[in-house]
């Protein structure tokens, strides 16, 4: 029996744990458990440490369970690795284990006020200012403004880190350190893709920067070691894998990147989950964006090898289009359904829908901004609505790619896919259309579990899977080539712009109001905790 490489994929709605073959890369077996967010008040969006957790052991097991049917003896398992929803912020107590408050996620809104203070108090009210030693722009996006938030507004975490018991982490890091044993001596580590992800991170040193930790007023013992991407952090310390190691980990974009095995330079991957993430290969330099790019580190696989670098356009909201037409509009019962409401309208009938629920993401960085339909007439049914939404997440794709051309000098000539979303085929006819250029997306999609299993598997220790480019395995794929002319691309793409601009500047007020539950100053809630907004109020 060929070694096995397993991975857990722990994203935004849902934790997977996937087994392959490490030497034809065949997915073997997986498991996956829909993860519950919860909204607490508008703008906010939470999630369960304990539920992660609880979801990460069951995927495990009842996988083991499913190789078991198949004749396969767990045994095989060689190596697990990591690979998760990156910024998601979470602080636990070391000595108990347990969480002191719920994780934040990535798309949360809360910060919108400590990143507006911040930004003020930057020279020239200039967001980009610490874009220099962090390639990112200042934003409710990234952890560090997550963290100032818990220290500030949670008493226990505030407790927790005054009696030297507060552990901060990313969620690779809250896995890690439970299933390597928790508070009974658990690795509390990270990687470079995902420490890169904090705005504490700086992406030269390649280490916490004391500088940026001051700037936030973060203290530096709370924060996690960084690591490779691919080395043995620890082992497993209960269940069915007790014993193997745990020697990949890489935040879900660097995986894909790793999984499409966009290895050199100007090689590029787009990937279609809860959001959209667009990453471009810049080999061992960072490239600084002039175009509203993201400038992150892709991954280092190995201890002594270089960190690779990579532009990234974010989208904030993709597959969460299609989840909120189903869960809060009613409008389908599952979210295969959009393809076939969609389908049958064939067109948006001039209807645009900018779904900003979290501001704008690139190019914009915009938190102000906020989701819109526009252009309706009395002919709109939800059909055209469906067609709309998948549309917009093709539209945001062009924006970013359009940026990446600039930034590149160099325009790609065909989109390499991944993610839950691509299983749509009208969405990926739809944006080979948009973006004038053919899309390829490989048969077995899980190119981000793939992308860590092969990290887990290569790492020194584990030594199962070869990733010199004479052994990587093939890839079979199915290409979407553009049916549209450009012309009529373009007048599309140019009304999806004017409909950006209506969407812009729509939260313009900084809320203030005396809030109560959590602590002392609840930054940034929106207007949404008022029985109504205060009469004084005026939108610009």
């Amino acid at each position: 029996m060929d070694p096995l490489v397993a991975a857990i994929d722990q994203g935004t709605s849902s934790t997977r744990f996937l087994v392959f073959n490490a030497k034809t890369a065949e997915l073997i077996s997986h498991h996956q458990v829909e993860i519950n967010q919860s909204f607490p008040k508008e703008g906010w969006v939470e999630e369960d440490p304990r539920e992660i957790m609880q979801s990460v052991h069951e995927c495990i097991e009842r996988t083991c369970e499913k190789l078991c049917k198949l004749n396969i003896d767990v045994s095989n398992i060689k190596a697990v690795g990591v690979t998760n929803q990156r910024e998601t912020t979470l602080v636990w107590d070391k000595d108990t284990g347990e969480p002191l408050y719920n994780a934040i996620v990535w798309l949360d809104l809360r910060t919108q006020s400590t990143v507006e203070r911040l930004i003020n108090k930057a020279p020239g009210r200039n967001k980009n200012h610490l874009r220099h030693k962090t390639g990112l722009p200042i934003s409710t996006y990234f952890s560090a403004v997550k963290l100032r938030w818990l220290l500030d507004n949670v008493d226990e975490v505030h407790e927790a880190f005054l009696s030297q018991r507060a552990m901060f982490g990313t969620v690779d890091s809250w896995i890690i350190w439970c299933l390597t044993g928790g508070k009974n001596g658990g690795a509390h580590c990270t990687d470079v893709s995902n420490a890169s992800r904090t705005m504490l991170f700086n992406i030269h040193t390649m280490d916490w920067d004391p500088e940026l930790c001051r700037y936030f007023d973060i203290p530096m013992e709370i924060l996690p070691s960084v690591r490779s991407s691919s080395e043995i952090y620890g082992w497993m310390k209960s269940g069915s894998l007790a014993g193997v190691p745990i020697s990949g980990c890489l935040g879900d974009q660097s995986a894909a990147l790793v999984g499409q095995m966009c290895f050199n330079e100007g090689q590029a991957k787009n990937t279609y989950g809860t959001g959209c993430f667009l990453l471009r290969n810049t080999g061992t330099k960072p490239v600084i964006s002039d175009h509203g790019l993201l400038t992150t580190v892709a991954y280092k696989l190995g201890k002594d090898e270089p960190a690779r670098y990579a532009l990234e356009g974010s989208v904030a909201i993709a597959g969460a289009v299609v989840r909120w037409l189903k869960d809060n509009m009613g409008m389908v019962q599952s979210s295969s359904e959009i393809e076939k409401l969609a389908a049958a309208a064939g067109t948006s009938y001039g209807c645009y829908f900018v779904p900003a629920f979290s501001g704008l993401y690139a190019p914009y960085w915009e938190p102000s901004a906020r989701g819109i339909i526009c252009g309706l007439t009395q002919f709109t049914n939800r059909n055209h609505l469906a067609f709309a939404a998948l549309e917009a997440v093709c539209f945001q794709t062009r924006e970013i790619l359009d940026a990446m051309n600039q930034d590149s000098g160099v325009p790609l000539t065909q989109l390499n896919v991944d993610g839950g979303m691509t299983s749509n085929r009208l969405l990926m006819q739809l944006q080979a259309d948009i973006l004038c250029i053919p899309v390829v997306r490989p048969t077995m999609s899980e190119t981000t579990a793939l992308g860590v299993a092969m990290a887990a598997g290569a790492a020194e220790g584990v030594g199962v899977w070869s990733l010199s480019p004479g052994q990587l395995p093939h890839v079979t794929s199915e290409r979407y080539e553009p049916q549209i002319n450009p012309e009529e691309s373009e007048y599309r793409f140019a009304r999806w712009k004017k409909a950006v601009q209506k969407a812009m500047n729509w939260e313009t007020t900084e809320p203030c109001y005396n809030g109560s539950g959590l602590g002392k100053n609840m930054n940034g809630a929106p207007w949404g905790v008022h029985p109504s907004p205060p009469p004084s109020r005026v939108d610009h």
